[in-house]
């Protein structure tokens, strides 16, 4: 066992839809848990590369990176693991890929309902504060 932190990275994806600002979050089956899309970063990828391989792999969208966000810490199979996380813009629909079963937009409040983790909704707190 390793006591190396894994790294990992991804996005709050935010839209203007018609009732204001919209952030996606994603279902997955697996953890039955909702979330921002990430995931782990491959040996010599960096964190930003990452974050665009992991929405695009899980939402089947390109995106724009922002400014970054808060990061997450925790233990993740008894490993700590240390998310990093950029507000981002996209064009285009997203659709649910690989490990995601289901993908939607939420309005500020209902996302933070929606998201299972606590420490999501500090990243998400960080993302509105950025929106104005």
């Amino acid at each position: 066992m390793t006591d190396a932190v894994v790294r990992g990275a991804g996005a709050v994806v935010s839209r203007r839809g018609p009732d204001g600002v919209e952030v996606l979050l994603v279902h997955r089956a697996h953890y039955d848990d909702w979330s921002f899309p990430k995931g782990k970063c491959l040996d010599g990828e960096d964190d930003e590369a990452c974050a665009l391989r992991e929405v695009a792999e899980e939402t089947d969208l390109e995106i724009r990176l922002g400014v970054e966000l808060p990061s997450t810490s925790y233990l993740s199979r008894g490993r700590p693991k240390r998310v990093r996380y950029w507000l981002a813009d996209c064009d285009g629909e997203a659709r649910p890929r690989n490990e995601i079963d289901e993908v939607a937009w939420f309005r500020p409040g209902d996302a933070a309902n929606r998201l299972t983790y606590d420490r999501d909704r500090e990243v998400l707190r960080g993302a509105l504060t950025e929106l104005g």
